[in-house]
């Protein structure tokens, strides 16, 4: 699950991922620190211990501006896979 923000949303979202037992994967993108309590502030170890996340998995809290940050994730992301499938196709061609 990625979560950008926090609050209500990121809530719900949570909660749906223990009936299932936990997320596989988890990345949360927001600006909120712990220290207030709040629910957008609350790191992925928490969920964790609640099992809204599998103790499997690898959680990630970006500390940023989603605005900023969302958009630099994905093109890495894509930039990631092209670089793979064309060292692929050219494994392949030698």
């Amino acid at each position: 699950m990625i979560i950008i923000g926090g609050g209500v949303v990121k809530h719900h979202i949570c909660n749906s991922n223990l009936m299932r037992n936990g997320a596989d994967y988890s990345v949360y993108i927001n600006t909120a620190n712990e220290f207030d309590g709040s629910d957008s502030g609350a790191r992925p170890d928490e969920a964790v211990s609640w099992g809204k996340i599998k103790k499997t998995a690898t959680p990630v809290k970006v500390y940023a501006d989603a605005t900023l940050v969302f958009p630099l994730i994905v093109a890495q992301t894509f930039a990631a896979s092209y670089h793979k499938s064309k060292n692929h196709v050219k494994n392949e061609t030698s």
